[in-house]
């Protein structure tokens, strides 16, 4: 991040610290949050944008929807205005990297970790989805991934406010959106839900090959690639790419969009069918190009009534393509056959695991990482990823396992890991003189804990006098720093404001000698629509006069649609379910399919029931025995 020479504040309020990017149409900046003493992301579009007032109007009505967006895999909008004839949007900060700076230094990423990044991204895009709100601009660059290894979509909303057919004719700044443009949008016709499935395919494509389907030398030339063009397959440019994430990921990228997954949640269903190593929905390729819908959307172009020059265009690469098609043709019967005997040897290994029964996972749970592979690929089992992260154990200590030590595996079964990289260290900041929240958000950002000490002096009122350790002192992740500051004088204590109508809370804060901060919406379960749930400050909080208080507005109960998640494995269920924010409970059935081994047979309540949060929903897991009865036993797993 490059500092800000000449430091602005937006609205009073947002103060600009660092320059973090520069994209086509906005910068990106490090802010600080002077009413709530936090860091956030200030995306600031350039000045030109706002000339157009039919732009402006289209930008605020997309920032009010993004900002009541709410899922743990999307940026957080806080916040949007208009200061000196510039336009911006306030984002919760983000610490980690795009996944285009990781593309850029690492090339390819891993089979089983790009699958588990762009099911995150799905999981993003279906919750957006439900909420009527389509991306339009899914590309590396707008996926963050977080130093903890989380995967968070941000500028939802702002691709809709710009002009498509006028960004096409620009040069340079769009190419990278160009690169990612599903065939419709190419084409300037309407776009759904599943133009953002093709965008995160063609994004899948290039984690996996390094590179994306589609290269040219203007925005132009790219985007009408996709609307004409064969892709390469995953596997002709790199061939450890596995065939069932080859198929998902080509599925994805079919031209005709009736031929993708139809919802970004089917999308994430098979890539985590992928992930579990269960065979996948996604048809075998069979060389044919209507595998990507290419002679599909040409004859969609003709029947709308493409005519004269621009008809003749398509017609000789569509002869070349039929050509080739049929060069290819027997290669695609040769690879149908090959998946049918895949397919065969899957299911004879199924019975053959069902009539041996399978086995219950060692617990390796606490042994070092090398012991703990050891004893699982003598049992027959695969490792599949290892995930690292900061724990006061020792490095390279094993602490946890999917599935779950004891549970009932066979043969081949993939096991993931999750080991400790020790105790992470990190450097104190020298915070002294630095204001109060200037330095809080200081140490947060390097995860740091803050502890604040009130002290009698005559220095500067809320500016940190001293601290504990001193600046420059290495100390474990997660630890407390001291600040001292002077006590405040005037205080006043911030008043109970939950269950006001605004009005009232306004009144009630200014007779206390405070004013009104921003006011932002969220749901509830306690306040009715329309009163205040909560302030920061908090209640009874002492604070100097004239502070502002942040009021949140209930918008009423927090509800949620069910999802189905009948077939998935346990694990996978509870991450869908706990990613709507409900509870979950399980029990077992030994009544049951042996094939469904594992999976969800039962859910209560069931799909596509809408629930008030707080809520529960009970799955139950298939445990197939020569036994006809059924046992349960029930286990609460609480979203963090």
């Amino acid at each position: 991040m490059q500092p800000v020479e000449t430091p602005r504040v937006f609205s009073d309020r947002y103060e600009l610290t660092h320059l973090i990017a520069r994209g086509g149409m906005a910068e990106v900046y490090r802010a600080r949050d002077r009413l709530l003493d936090r860091p956030v992301a200030l995306k600031v579009l350039f000045p030109e944008l706002s000339v157009d007032r039919a732009f402006v109007e289209r930008f605020r009505r997309e920032a009010q929807a993004a900002a009541k967006l709410s899922h743990p895999n999307i940026v957080p909008v806080f916040d949007w205005g208009e200061d000196a004839g510039s336009y911006f949007i306030v984002m919760e900060f983000v610490d980690g990297r795009p996944l285009s700076a990781v593309l850029r230094e690492s090339g390819p990423i891993e089979p089983g970790r790009a699958a588990q990044i762009t099911a995150q991204v799905a999981a993003a895009l279906a919750s957006a989805h439900r909420h009527g709100v389509v991306h339009r601009d899914i590309k590396p660059g707008n996926v963050l991934i977080t130093n903890e290894g989380q995967v968070k979509v941000t500028d939802f909303g702002i691709a809709r406010a710009v002009n498509t057919e006028e960004s096409l004719t620009q040069t340079g700044a769009v190419m990278g959106t160009a690169t990612y443009f599903s065939p419709e949008q190419a084409e300037g016709i309407g776009v759904d839900a599943r133009t953002d499935i093709y965008s995160l395919g063609v994004v899948l494509f290039e984690m996996l090959t390094g590179r994306p389907p589609f290269l040219g030398d203007t925005p132009v030339s790219v985007a009408s690639k996709h609307v004409r063009d064969v892709p390469p397959t995953p596997r002709e440019l790199l061939d450890t790419v596995p065939v069932e994430l080859e198929a998902v990921t080509m599925k994805a990228m079919a031209k005709l969009p009736d031929q993708r997954y139809q919802s970004a949640e089917d999308f994430r269903a098979d890539l985590l069918r992928f992930v579990e190593g269960q065979p996948v929905l996604a048809g075998p390729l069979d060389g044919n190009m209507d595998a990507t819908g290419v002679m599909g959307a040409l004859g969609a172009t003709q029947a709308m009534g493409a005519v004269g020059p621009a008809t003749q265009a398509f017609q000789s690469p569509a002869a070349r393509r039929r050509e080739r098609s049929e060069r290819r043709r027997p290669w695609g019967w040769l690879i149908l056959l090959g998946v049918l005997l895949v397919a065969l040897a899957v299911v004879a290994y199924l019975l053959v695991s069902t009539f041996t029964g399978g086995f219950s996972l060692p617990n390796v749970v606490g042994k070092p990482v090398n012991q703990a592979e050891h004893i699982l690929t003598s049992k027959g089992l695969v490792i599949g990823t290892t995930h690292n992260v900061a724990n006061p154990a020792k490095s390279g200590t094993v602490l946890s396992t999917d599935p779950a030590p004891g549970s009932h595996v066979s043969q081949k079964a993939v096991v993931n890991l999750v080991v400790s990289a020790g105790e992470a260290k990190v450097q104190v900041p020298n915070v002294v003189n630095y204001e109060l929240g200037a330095a809080e958000a200081l140490l947060q950002n390097d995860h740091l804990n803050s502890t604040v000490k009130f002290v009698s002096s005559g220095g500067r009122q809320n500016y940190v006098l001293s601290q504990s350790p001193a600046g420059g002192t290495t100390v474990r992740r997660g630890s407390s720093v001291t600040i001292s500051v002077p006590k405040p004088t005037n205080q006043v204590a911030v008043p109970d404001l939950i269950g006001l109508t605004p009005p009232e809370a306004s009144a009630q804060l200014t007779g206390a000698g405070l004013t009104v901060g921003s006011q932002t919406n969220a749901c509830s379960n306690s306040v009715p629509s329309g009163e205040v749930s909560g302030s920061s400050p908090a209640a009874s909080t002492q604070v100097g006069n004239g502070t502002a208080v942040a009021l949140t507005i209930s918008s009423g109960p927090c509800q949620v649609v069910i999802q189905d998640v009948q077939g998935k494995s346990e694990s996978a269920a509870t991450s869908v379910l706990q990613g709507q924010g409900l509870t979950v409970q399980s029990a077992t059935t030994q009544t049951c399919d042996p094939a469904n081994q594992g999976n969800v047979v039962a859910q209560s309540p069931g799909a596509g029931t809408q629930v008030t949060l707080p809520a529960t929903d009970t799955i139950t897991v298939c445990e197939a025995t020569p036994a006809t009865t059924t046992t349960s036993s029930t286990t609460t797993t609480t979203v963090p």
